[in-house]
Formats: C-alpha cells, sequence, structure tokens
C-alpha cells in the first residue's frame, strides 16, 4: 500500500485595505475613545475597505498573493474555496465572482459561510481533505465587516476590521504540512453570537432596516469570552492529541484575533508564554474568516517561525463553531 500524500500549504498571501482607522478616529461616530477601547479588547487601529472596494477585491488580492507565494498560475487551480460571512451578494456566492476574477477557469467554486470568525481554520481541513484527491485547493478567508456592523453601537463597532487571507493547498509542503486539524459545534450555544436579520426566520423588511436591524452583530459578551477560551485551548489540545505530539513541541500558536483578553486568556490556560502566542490584534482589530491567515503571514514576515517549527492555528466563530490545526513548517522555508 502507497504511503498517504503529504498534503501542505504550497503558498501563503493576506491583504488588508490601505485606510486605517485609529480609536480617536472611532470617537467621531460614538462616545468611546482610546483608552476606553484598548483596555477592553487591545486593539488600536484596524484597517477600513474603501468606497469602491467589495468583498471580491479583497479576496482576489490576497488570493493573487497566495498564488505568487506558491510559485503556480490561477489555471492551475483545481478547486476555491472562500470562506467568508460578509457575502458580495446574497446570490451567486462570492467564489463565483472571485473565480472569474483570478481567471481560475471552470472549476469548482463555493462559499463557506455562517461558520464566523472560524470559517477558514475549517475551510483547511475541508482543503486538505480535497487535496487527498490530488487537487489544488485555493482557500480564501475574508470579510468586510465594516459594511455589515452598526457603526452606532460602540460595544461591537470598534472591534472589527476589513481584510482577507488565502492558501494554496495541494500535495506537497513547501510552505508547511498541515499535519492534523479538529473541529466542533455547539448549536445550543447559538443564541450567543451572530447576525440573525435576513433568513427565513427573520427576512428582512422596510421596518428592520427603519430600525436599523439589518446591520450589527448580536453578541453577549462574557458568554463568548468563556466560550472562546475553553473551545480555542481544547481543540489546541485535541489536535495535539491526534498529532502524537506535545505541547512542548510547539513553536508558535496563532489563534482568531478577537481581542487581546481572549488570547491572554487562551495563553494563561494552555500555560504558555507570551512569546509563544502570536498577537497583532492591536493592528487590525478582528476580520472575522481572514483573522487567522494574515496572523500567520505576518508571524512569518516577522521571522516568527523557523524551518521545521510546529504551528497551532486555533479559532472559534458563531455556531458556537471552533477549529485547530497544526502545521510543521518545511526545513527549507
Amino acid at each position: 500500500m502507497s504511503a498517504a500524500p503529504r498534503i501542505g500549504i504550497l503558498g501563503l498571501g493576506a491583504y488588508a485595505p490601505e485606510r486605517v482607522m485609529t480609536n480617536d478616529d472611532w470617537s467621531q461616530y460614538v462616545d468611546t475613545s482610546d483608552e476606553w477601547i484598548t483596555e477592553r479588547t487591545g486593539i488600536k487601529r484596524r484597517r477600513i475597505a474603501s468606497d469602491d472596494q467589495s468583498t471580491v477585491d479583497l479576496s482576489v488580492e490576497a488570493g493573487l498573493r497566495a498564488l505568487t507565494d506558491a510559485g503556480v498560475e490561477p489555471g492551475e487551480v483545481d478547486e476555491l474555496i472562500v470562506a467568508t460571512d460578509t457575502p458580495e451578494a446574497t446570490s451567486p456566492d462570492t467564489a463565483a465572482f472571485v473565480q472569474e476574477r483570478l481567471g481560475l477557469g471552470e472549476i469548482p467554486s463555493y462559499d463557506l459561510g455562517g461558520s464566523g470568525c472560524a470559517g477558514w481554520v475549517l475551510g483547511l481541513d475541508l482543503a486538505r481533505s480535497r487535496a487527498r484527491e490530488g487537487r489544488r485547493v485555493l482557500l480564501v478567508g475574508v470579510e468586510l465587516l465594516s459594511r455589515l456592523i452598526d457603526w452606532k453601537d460602540r460595544s461591537t463597532c470598534v472591534l472589527f476590521g476589513d481584510a482577507a487571507g488565502a492558501a494554496l493547498v495541494g500535495e506537497g509542503d513547501r510552505a508547511a504540512r498541515i499535519v492534523s486539524a479538529t473541529a466542533g459545534t455547539d448549536g445550543s450555544r447559538s443564541d450567543i453570537l451572530g447576525r440573525r436579520v435576513g433568513g427565513t426566520r427573520h427576512p428582512f423588511t422596510l421596518e428592520m432596516a427603519q430600525r436599523g436591524e439589518h446591520v450589527g452583530v448580536q453578541m453577549n459578551g462574557r458568554e463568548v469570552f468563556k466560550e472562546a477560551v475553553r473551545r480555542m485551548s481544547a481543540a489546541v489540545h485535541d489536535v495535539l492529541r491526534r498529532a502524537g505530539r506535545a505541547l512542548e513541541e510547539v513553536a508558535l500558536v496563532v489563534p482568531h484575533q478577537a481581542n487581546l483578553r481572549i488570547i491572554d486568556a487562551v495563553g494563561r490556560k494552555l500555560r504558555l508564554p507570551g512569546g509563544r502566542v502570536f498577537v497583532n490584534v492591536q493592528d487590525y482589530g478582528n476580520t472575522g474568516s481572514a483573522s487567522v491567515p494574515l496572523a500567520l503571514r505576518h508571524a512569518l514576515d516577522q521571522g516568527r517561525i523557523a524551518p521545521g517549527d510546529l504551528v497551532v492555528l486555533t479559532s472559534f466563530g458563531a455556531g458556537f463553531h471552533w477549529a485547530a490545526a497544526l502545521l510543521e513548517f518545511a526545513p527549507g522555508r
């Protein structure tokens, strides 16, 4: 029996819009301050898409960078997955637009939506399973959250930013091998985080729009905090158990960048020193499905990952979903 192919990340790219919005900038819209936001979230600034940019524009930029990093032409991609909760349109899915813009050809292209900030890491496991069939899968995580939040709700609007991240997944481990992955869902906690308006339960109406209910994120901050810390920490242990590896072997944990309090709490629960947990939430805020690939790309660029390092990705999102993946970076990277 032949050995199973080594599946990994062949290239990684990320993109954030040029416009920077600081905490002081937010004081023009809501009653807040840099001190208030920093103390509660650790966020100092975030990127906001320009008026002429859409979810597809961000996706294409990140996708092209991932393909360039992999040294692969668009015509060599076999499948496209776009993880997002801020789609280009209700129908068709965002992937259809991205496929055409990137010139990928008539390949299977589809969205992975509704799982919130866990989407990209969930998609990484899905892409790995497709790559075992010999496919090269472009996985994009993208959110343009500034368009779908209530700019008058200071408890949530200051948390989010816009960005996209992408990886080309396939046979080989040019950048990193995907050693193991795990994911889970607890639907009984679906009430603590989400955006309800617009589906069949609460169809969009003019009255809803007049009340401003078509924008905004419903979030029970206290419960989200507890679930996020518990689930992301447990997912780290689970993904290591599946691979037969120990936490002491891990060089870096790259968690979803929701806010600094959650990240610090995960580090404490795992008993990891701060130097082994990557943080860039201060510069980008919560970018949803783009958060983990954006942070991973920046960790590489900053020299925080060395050849041969074991790196754990861990995330959570509405659903309540969680996911984690263990990567082993190529010795020659």
